[in-house]
């Protein structure tokens, strides 16, 4: 909420940490520059490499 609004609405803290989470995890996802840019031609080659590309930092947080 900006301080300058007129009329304040709630915000609801758990929804916003889901939505964090997952903005947290596509700029990590995108940190991957051959997602970012796709350089891949057909769909099944991009989705596989996000695919590949998401496992990475699971298994970094399973190991720790």
């Amino acid at each position: 909420m900006r301080k300058s609004r007129k009329k304040r609405t709630g915000v609801d803290r758990s929804l916003y940490r889901l939505r964090n989470l997952v903005e947290r995890c596509f700029n990590k996802l995108k940190n991957a520059r051959r997602v970012a840019t796709r350089y891949d031609k057909t769909a099944e080659s991009f989705l596989g490499f996000i695919d590949i590309t998401s496992i990475r930092p699971w298994i970094r947080h399973l190991s720790t």
